[in-house]
């Protein structure tokens, strides 16, 4: 009854719960065993209170019992990537020098979270200061094997179905990557539409914040709960109030296939670039034009741009963390220095150029409602090797919205994805792509993380 309970999605949850057919407490201790059988293999958590959580799901069933309304996550546990603030956690950041740091407060995130009586069981494993060396997390199909960058701690929680939604950042490709690797929904919506204040600041203009599920039709509802709202944002009010923006009406889809326009098609396996190829062709049909698109070579830079504002922002944010440079990892400590050696005048045309590329997606965009591509060039490297180039930093470089879909495997059994993404602030359009492919049973709940026999002489440096 707890294993089958603890596969729910968020949305199966809620309607138990608000039914008063299953309790939170219940449900909560189904994901505590789920957690309790799979952690010890995964690792994906840096603290897991149990009775915590249950705690929390008692005081929601107790208020649901005296009659007050159910709100948007009632009882619905939700995995906190560590670099965000919780007042009842720590905030380490995947860093020694931020061992048993305290901050007492929530980030705003974890607030709305709170709000929406969701409950908060713990903080999920990051990267180094959600840079680029790895936590404790391992890859919840194989250990052998990469869970992806800095959320990995949230995308291998959804994936082992530890919960059944998580919090994660992408500052290049740290939701998308790991949801991929992982096998789960990933979605990082429009740059600045989910608040960053109470967590970790890596760059101004690229952190952004995203989430992630195992069903589809969760992603819709995390996001409503933690994005902004009302006209005190004006920008994203106007744009989600657009009918033209967010919907398509009358006309078929039109879905740009992008491939081997951009140089990162190079890295795609033989058996990522046909299962694309196969999955754009399913998706094509009336009601969707799937139309290949080549991407302007001014993209081709994107990866020179983001390396520079990264570089440059690492080096003035942690000066104090690189004057402790023993303490921080020697791919931290290099990008610092490299950082350093970046001149203002570099740092502006840069952040010139990143603004530029935003402008022409958007202008191309304005022609397309979705670009199909890959999430990764496949299936997720083995520690060892070194990371595999995809796409996913320049969309975030452009700020638009991106989702993981779970659609693929490698020969080897191992999960990797199919990303899409839209124009800036047309979240909801994409979202509604989602609902349509899964109408179309094109894509279904992500299935539950289980250790698959690799062989054991895998090429290590080559993509699966």
């Amino acid at each position: 009854m707890k294993e089958l309970l603890a596969l729910s999605s968020a949305q199966e949850a809620l309607k138990r719960i608000k039914s008063g057919d299953v309790s939170a407490e219940e449900f909560v201790k189904a994901w505590n065993a789920r957690v309790a059988e799979t952690d010890a293999s995964c690792h994906a958590w840096v603290v897991y209170d149990g009775e915590y959580a249950l705690s929390q799901a008692r005081a929601i069933d107790a208020r649901r019992i005296k009659g007050e309304p159910p709100r948007a996550l009632e009882g619905i546990p939700i995995g906190v990537k560590d670099i965000f603030n919780t007042r009842d956690f720590t905030a380490c950041m995947g860093s020694p020098l931020f061992d048993g740091h305290t901050p007492g407060n929530d980030a705003r995130v974890v607030h709305s979270l709170r709000q929406a009586n969701a409950v908060i069981p713990g903080k999920t494993v990051t990267a180094e200061f959600a840079v680029h060396t790895p936590g404790k997390t391992v890859n919840p199909y194989h250990p052998d094997y990469s869970p992806g960058t800095s959320s990995s701690g949230s995308a291998a929680a959804v994936a082992c179905a530890m919960v059944p939604l998580a919090m994660g950042t992408q500052t290049a490709g740290s939701i998308i990557r790991p949801a991929s690797y992982c096998g789960v929904y990933g979605f990082k919506p429009s740059f600045g539409l989910i608040p960053r204040t109470g967590m970790l600041k890596t760059t101004d203009t690229l952190d952004q914040v995203g989430l992630f599920s195992r069903a589809p039709e969760d992603l819709q509802l995390l996001f409503d709960v933690v994005r902004v709202h009302g006209r005190d944002f004006p920008i994203a009010h106007e744009r989600f109030s657009d009918p033209a923006r967010q919907e398509v009406t009358g006309r078929p889809w039109r879905v740009g296939l992008v491939t081997d326009s951009l140089w990162v098609w190079n890295e795609a396996s033989n058996h990522a670039r046909e299962q694309i190829q196969n999955f754009a062709r399913a998706v094509a049909g009336p009601d969707i034009e799937v139309i290949p698109l080549a991407m302007p070579s001014s993209f081709n830079r994107a990866h020179v741009i983001h390396e520079t504002i990264y570089n440059k922002t690492l080096a003035y944010y942690f000066k104090e963390e690189f004057a402790q440079h023993q303490l921080i990892s020697g791919v931290l400590n290099d990008m610092i220095r490299g950082g350093q050696t970046i001149s203002s005048e570099q740092y502006q045309q840069a952040l010139d150029e990143q603004n530029k590329l935003s402008h022409e997606l958007d202008d191309l965009l304005a022609n397309f409602d979705v670009i199909l591509t890959l999430s990764t060039a496949g299936a997720a490297p083995k520690w060892a090797a070194s990371d595999i180039p995809d796409s996913c930093l320049i969309w975030t470089l452009c700020g638009a919205p991106v989702i993981n879909l779970p659609v693929f495997h490698s020969p080897l059994g191992l999960p990797f994805g199919a990303q899409i993404l839209s124009r800036r602030y047309s979240d909801y359009k994409l979202l509604r792509f989602v609902e349509e492919l899964r109408r179309r049973g094109l894509i279904d709940t992500a299935r539950v993380a289980s250790r698959i026999a690799v062989e054991a002489d895998a090429d290590a440096t080559s993509p699966l």
